[in-house]
C-alpha cells in the first residue's frame, strides 16, 4: 500500500490522487476540531481520537513536546480544556502519525468521502474561512436577495448537479450537501427556475449560508417562490455567470 502523503492512494477499486488526500484530510482535520470545541466534555473526544488512531500518550507528547503526563492530565480533565493552537497541534499530530503508518484512518475517512453520490461535483471546507463576498465574486455572481447576508463566513462550499439531486438524493443525503458545517455556500448547476432548490432548502432544518444557481439568467429566477425563500431565510442567492461548472470550481479552489 502507497504511503497517503504525497502519493495517490488505492480505496477500494479507486485511486486516490494527492489533491482528493489532502481535502480528506482538510475535512478529517476540521471534523476532529468540531467534536472537540463543541463537545460538552472535550477530555473525552481528545482521548477517543487518539485512540482512534492508535496513538499512545507517549509518542503523542514527543510529536507535541511535550510530556505524557500533560496528555494524561488534558484527557481525565485534570487540566483545563486546552485552546485552539493545541487542538490544532493535536490535530495535525494525529494525521501525521497515521501517514507514517501508510494512512490507515485516512483512508478510512477517504472511503467515505469516495462514495458521495454523483449528484455531488465538488465539496471543499477551507482551510481558512472566506467572506461570502468573496464567493459571489469568484462565481461571476449577482445578488438577486438578501445581499446584506454577504458578509458572513463561508467555511467551505459543496458543488451540485441540481437535476441530479433531486432525482437522486434521500433526506439524509442532503446533509452531505451541507457538509460537515451549515456555514458554507451550496452552489447549483443546471438550474432553470431556482424554485425546487430553494424549496428543498426551506424544507431542511440545515441551510446553507450561501445559494448559488447556475444555469439561468437572474430575471429567470423565480420570484415568487426562490427569491421569497431566501430572504425569509436571510440566505444570499446569487446566480452565477460563469461560463462553465469547470470555471466555479476552479475559482472555488482558488479561495482559503
Amino acid at each position: 500500500m502507497a504511503k497517503a502523503h504525497g502519493h495517490p492512494l488505492r480505496v477500494g477499486v479507486k485511486v486516490l490522487e494527492p489533491s482528493f488526500l489532502e481535502a480528506v484530510k482538510e475535512v478529517l482535520a476540521k471534523k476532529i476540531a468540531g467534536e472537540i470545541v463543541f463537545s460538552p466534555n472535550p477530555s473525552f473526544m481528545l482521548k477517543k481520537w487518539r485512540e482512534a488512531f492508535e496513538c499512545s500518550e507517549t509518542n503523542l507528547a514527543k510529536r507535541l513536546g511535550t510530556r505524557p503526563s500533560v496528555i494524561s492530565d488534558y484527557e481525565t480533565g485534570r487540566r483545563k480544556s486546552p485552546g485552539a493552537a493545541f487542538i490544532r497541534r493535536f490535530i495535525e499530530a494525529l494525521i501525521s502519525f497515521d501517514e507514517e503508518r501508510g494512512g490507515v484512518r485516512i483512508m478510512e475517512f477517504a472511503r467515505l468521502m469516495s462514495n458521495l453520490p454523483d449528484a455531488i461535483l465538488d465539496m471543499r471546507e477551507f482551510a481558512t474561512p472566506v467572506n461570502a463576498s468573496k464567493i459571489c465574486e469568484a462565481v461571476m455572481g449577482v445578488v438577486v436577495a438578501y445581499p446584506t447576508g454577504l458578509n458572513r463566513l463561508v467555511y467551505g462550499y459543496t458543488v451540485a448537479d441540481s437535476i441530479k439531486a433531486i432525482l437522486t438524493l434521500s433526506g439524509s443525503d442532503f446533509l452531505r450537501l451541507i457538509g460537515s458545517t451549515t456555514e458554507r455556500a451550496l452552489i447549483l448547476t443546471r438550474v432553470t427556475h431556482g424554485r425546487s432548490p430553494m424549496v428543498a432548502v426551506r424544507v431542511h432544518p440545515l441551510k446553507p449560508c450561501i445559494v448559488v444557481l447556475h444555469g439561468l439568467r437572474e430575471e429567470e429566477v423565480d420570484r415568487e417562490l426562490a427569491v421569497k425563500i431566501a430572504e425569509f431565510e436571510r440566505i444570499p442567492l446569487i446566480v452565477s455567470k460563469a461560463p462553465s461548472v469547470d470555471k466555479i470550481i476552479e475559482a472555488l479552489r482558488g479561495l482559503g
